[in-house]
């Protein structure tokens, strides 16, 4: 099992889109846009543009899921020339995810920030007895794919991030409110921990637990953000 704190520009050296992440409290990321380049993110994001750059707008795959689980249902793509800045509404850390070809991540939902045009995009909904923190109606898990070739996730956690990287049949247990994002090969599952109190109590805890291989990124700021059904 490896582990590692992961710095601002992490893992996005091979991104071939110019940017760069400002500030320390709430990040902004900033693209220098060119012709050859494009970049999408959720709307409600942008920070500011130049009038040269155009946005096009895409609803994904099962909006009406989405919407009613009040996550965002369009998707901004940006292309042309110019500045183009993305920024949430939280303090945390901005990072750049590199994603090999033929591979995935997974990530939770209020994390994405922006991704370079070539990677695919979807989404699950996790339900059942696994999400008992989140009121029973569970929470989105959206999904990168790089097809053909590598692509780049910018992200944001919330507090800061530590990346593990789990070997095969390694497992993790992780507060459930604390994991950012994952491979889509590392399996998830929430496990119950007895904490004893003593001859006659004890305590109950819901865990995340991961099983490699893979990575995983771990927030320092738990968050709980609850859907309705």
């Amino acid at each position: 099992m490896e582990m590692r704190h992961v710095p601002t520009q992490a893992d996005d050296t091979h991104a071939t889109i110019p940017h760069r992440i400002t500030g320390e409290l709430v990040p902004v990321l900033e693209f220098q846009l060119s012709g050859a380049s494009s970049v999408y993110f959720e709307h409600y994001v942008l920070l500011y543009k130049s009038p040269s750059v155009r946005l096009a707008a895409a609803m994904p795959r099962g909006a009406v899921k989405r919407m009613l689980g009040k996550m965002p249902v369009f998707l901004a793509r940006a292309e042309g020339e110019g500045l183009l800045a993305v920024s949430r509404d939280g303090p945390g850390q901005v990072f750049g995810v590199g994603i090999p070809a033929g591979a995935a991540l997974d990530v939770r939902e209020h994390q994405f920030l922006a991704a370079s045009g070539g990677l695919g995009y979807g989404f699950s909904r996790v339900r059942g007895v696994a999400n008992l923190l989140f009121g029973g109606s569970g929470f989105f898990v959206d999904r990168f794919t790089a097809a053909r070739e590598p692509g780049t996730l910018w992200l944001h956690a919330y507090g800061n991030l530590v990346e593990v990287t789990l070997g095969t049949g390694e497992a993790l247990d992780v507060e459930p409110g604390a994991w950012c994002y994952k491979d889509a090969a590392v399996h998830m599952q929430t496990v119950p921990i007895n904490v004893a109190a003593g001859l006659l109590s004890s305590h109950h805890l819901l865990l995340n637990r991961f099983t490699g291989p893979g990575r995983i990124g771990i927030q320092s700021m738990s968050v709980y953000l609850p859907s309705d059904e």
